[in-house]
């Protein structure tokens, strides 16, 4: 399993620490500070030695988790063509959720997860999350509304991408075109 390297309950001190980090622009920022306290008594602390894949994409067994960074940094990629070449799309540390959509659905994982630091994490399971939701319905529903907005936000931020690229795309095509019907070469010869 992953994450049997090194395990343990929360301190009281660290159970602090993951509340304010639940909160920050980085994870979920529409949750209260008294409903991310909830949310991390639900949570296990987890210790992840530097260059462990957390999740890899394309996974489809256990992917029922999300996890907060308390403390390291996680590289986050995608492959492109093959499996030995990727995309790196950003390097997170504290107070960053990798998984979240996951931890709702279950499905393949979508990026690859590294650690490039020994990490302390905070795992929220989909087990978890459904025994959340019996005891404590309102910071569930609280809990899933903040992780919506927040999928919702990188959604629209993706669209945004994509935009761009089409209009890059859009642009070249125009250039090869021109290039082409002029008899015209893109490449200066020499």
């Amino acid at each position: 399993m992953l994450f049997s390297r090194l395990t343990g309950p929360f301190r009281d001190s660290n159970k602090e620490k993951a509340a304010q980090l639940l909160i920050t622009n980085t994870a979920l920022a529409d949750l209260s500070l008294p409903d991310a306290r909830v949310v991390v008594n639900a949570m296990v602390l987890r210790r992840v030695q530097h260059g462990v894949v957390l999740i890899k994409e394309g996974e489809g067994t256990h992917t029922d988790f999300m996890m907060l960074i308390l403390d390291g940094e996680v590289l986050v990629d995608n492959e492109l063509t093959s499996m030995d070449d990727s995309m790196v799309m950003s390097v997170i540390g504290s107070g960053s959720l990798i998984g979240e959509m996951g931890v709702l659905d279950g499905a393949p994982r979508s990026a690859t997860c590294t650690a490039t630091t020994d990490l302390a994490v905070a795992v929220l399971s989909r087990e978890a999350l459904l025994v959340l939701i019996k005891t404590n319905p309102a910071v569930s529903a609280r809990l899933m509304l903040a992780i919506s907005k927040r999928l919702s936000d990188r959604l629209r931020e993706a669209n945004r991408k994509i935009r761009t690229l089409g209009g890059l795309s859009r642009a070249l095509q125009q250039e090869l075109d021109a290039a082409h019907h002029t008899g015209g070469s893109l490449v200066p010869k020499g």
